[in-house]
């Protein structure tokens, strides 16, 4: 599969061919839904606590005597059926979230979430971007240029810049686009991936993962 590349005034060149190893992956739903089911599955935190009925402040005494009221009996009054009482089930702050996937499912779900993204022509090839001074303006007008004939499903697309490595000039120049991602193809995750209306590598980019991929 073929992709234009691009220079910053918007104008292509002759494409190049995008790696099948990383671009070519047959479809597997199943597999996209679980890698994105894991990764946010590994973002949540447990944040949630309630006190349990020993951590409840309120006397320990027994409320009223044991019989001769004709009402059920009752020690303190921190049991969990009473206002104000502990919680007899809830959440301890501690629960555990994190899932995982084998390296293989890992490797193999994010060429399928490339690949999709190559099948529906969401992909583009940008040059020269290591010449922007650092400005958001500069690389905005980059962007547009870039993608001035494309249509877009939702109001505000999201955009993922993938990079070979670390730019300071660019990180920092697109930094304060809201709808712009930047990030490492050594980083690269699927759920990423899917999130994007468009993705951008540079070539060197491609080649790091083409490398990242190959090596696991």
């Amino acid at each position: 599969m073929q992709v234009k590349v691009y220079n910053l005034q918007g104008k292509s060149s002759v494409g190049i061919t995008l790696p099948k190893a990383v671009f070519g992956a047959e479809e597997n739903p199943q597999l996209l839904a679980q890698a994105t089911r894991v990764y946010l599955s590994n973002q949540r935190q447990a944040g949630a606590k309630a006190k349990r009925r020993g951590e409840i402040e309120r006397t320990k005494a027994k409320w009223y005597r044991q019989k001769g009221t004709g009402r059920a009996r009752h020690g303190a009054r921190s049991a969990p059926i009473f206002v104000g009482g502990g919680k007899a089930h809830g959440p301890t702050g501690k629960a555990n979230y994190q899932k995982k996937l084998s390296k293989k499912m890992i490797v193999k779900a994010l060429a399928t979430a490339l690949s999709v993204k190559a099948n529906e022509k969401k992909i583009r090839v940008i040059t020269g971007l290591e010449k922007i001074e650092g400005k958001t303006k500069e690389i905005a007008q980059v962007f547009k240029k870039v993608l001035a004939q494309e249509k877009f499903e939702r109001a505000k697309p999201q955009f993922l810049l993938v990079l070979p490595e670390k730019k300071e000039n660019i990180f920092r120049a697109g930094r304060n686009l809201a709808n712009l991602k930047i990030d490492l193809a050594q980083n690269l995750n699927t759920y990423q991936v899917l999130q994007a209306d468009f993705i951008l590598f540079t070539r060197e980019a491609i080649k790091k993962l083409e490398e990242r991929l190959n090596q696991k």
